[in-house]
């Protein structure tokens, strides 16, 4: 006897999560590309560093949910191409500081202004109540 099954991934919200922000993603993602060269993972440590300042690998792994072995390559990549300088903490001689340079923090001045660009038309066709609930949710999901 078969079941009969009424699942439908394509309504399932972490599907449907993982769908919206992999093509809004992407579609963003040739931005930072195309501009700077830079990976995703890369992108998120730039905008980490930018937005919060001076911080840890690891505050940065935390913050942006981002596995430390990516994070480690992506402040690498971007030290590479002096983007950000490191130095040792004080505090903790086994972590570093990591802080943008001129050159990290002009580029991502310009990719916030991109990201700002590209926000506003992602959701153009919505109405503004709804994008503030979509935002509100999103926020409650995220935690």
């Amino acid at each position: 006897m078969s079941e009969k099954d009424d699942f439908d991934l394509q309504y399932f919200l972490p599907y449907m999560l993982n769908q919206a922000a992999e093509e809004s993603s992407i579609a963003f993602q040739r931005h930072y590309k195309n501009r700077y060269g830079m990976l995703r993972t890369e992108w998120r440590v730039l905008f980490h560093l930018g937005r919060y300042g001076e911080m840890t690998a690891k505050e940065i792994g935390e913050r942006a949910r981002i596995h430390k072995t990516k994070v480690s390559r992506a402040v690498q990549k971007l030290a590479d191409r002096r983007f950000l300088t490191r130095k040792k903490d004080e505090n903790d001689r086994r972590s570093e500081r990591l802080e943008l340079t001129q050159a990290g923090l002009a580029a991502y001045r310009d990719l916030r202004g991109v990201a700002q660009e590209y926000d506003a038309k992602l959701v153009a066709g919505f109405d503004p109540e709804d994008v503030a609930t979509l935002r509100r949710l999103l926020a409650r999901l995220a935690g």
